[in-house]
């Protein structure tokens, strides 16, 4: 009789929409609009991350990211990075409501320039009242299991705890509380950040992540297309191996083959 594991594939679903892909990917540091919608198609992702305060979207005298990324065909999410305080994300985020009708936000308030580690305080405030003007707010915060708890209480419709620090590659830190945090939501948990190439985006999968973003990584990747092919494969790799389950590790080796019967 066959094994199954009783972990179940539920899709991705955030905001009352069901996702294919459970890759995000951004659109900073990338050369060209270009390039970046190569890499979009590469991935495989559905929806793309833009920060309203760096991305063109308005300015038809210079090139504009929705001439290369048809917002029809993808589901843009505005950000709010470079914002350092509540208010600021509050008003950038309305304003990005105002330009494009988009509802579903990635809420992100940072504490500092060297670090851009989240300000956990000014985020929940955000949270607050963006949820209260009706905003479906997907929230980037530190991976601490009760911040991540209290933004899913507040309302938010996905906690996004950073892997490790924005545009670092350095990997997922603290894989024990990003599964903590998994094990305790009842809300889609990706992982924001610290992603640096294909196998720490298939960890972050293998932990139960529901999805994964990633910008850094595969902007500035050598090649960033192949990159952006990579981590659509190491993303689909985790997921199954999460959902199979893998074995339990051991003090001792323990041959692939019974050794009774031997000749």
């Amino acid at each position: 009789m066959s094994k199954i594991n009783s972990v179940k594939d539920n899709p991705l679903v955030i905001a009352c929409k069901t996702y294919g892909s459970r890759l995000i990917i951004g659109t900073g540091k990338y050369d060209t609009y270009e390039q970046n919608a190569q890499a979009l198609v590469a991935s495989g992702a559905e929806i793309i991350t833009v920060a309203v305060r760096r991305v063109n979207l308005t300015n038809k005298d210079e090139p504009m990211l929705v001439d290369y990324i048809d917002p029809a065909k993808y589901t843009f999410l505005p950000n709010t990075a470079g914002c350092f305080t509540g208010d600021d994300a509050v008003r950038t985020l309305r304003l990005a409501r105002e330009a494009g009708d988009w509802n579903l936000v990635k809420l992100e308030v940072l504490g500092d320039q060297q670090t851009l580690y989240p300000n956990m305080p000014e985020t929940f405030r955000a949270a607050e009242l963006l949820i209260k003007d009706g905003f479906d707010v997907m929230v980037y915060c530190n991976d601490d299991p009760i911040a991540a708890k209290t933004l899913e209480e507040i309302g938010c419709c996905a906690i996004m705890p950073l892997g490790g620090l924005i545009g670092s590659g350095l990997g997922i830190q603290n894989p024990v509380n990003i599964r903590i945090i998994v094990e305790n939501a009842s809300v889609p948990v990706l992982v924001d950040a610290g992603v640096g190439t294909a196998s720490e985006a298939a960890m972050a999968m293998e932990l139960g992540c529901d999805a994964i973003i990633t910008n850094t990584a595969i902007a500035e990747a050598k090649n960033p297309i192949r990159m952006a092919k990579a981590m659509k494969h190491a993303v689909i790799a985790g997921r199954e191996a999460y959902l199979a389950g893998r074995m339990a590790k051991k003090m001792y080796a323990d041959p692939s083959s019974p050794l009774a019967g031997l000749i």
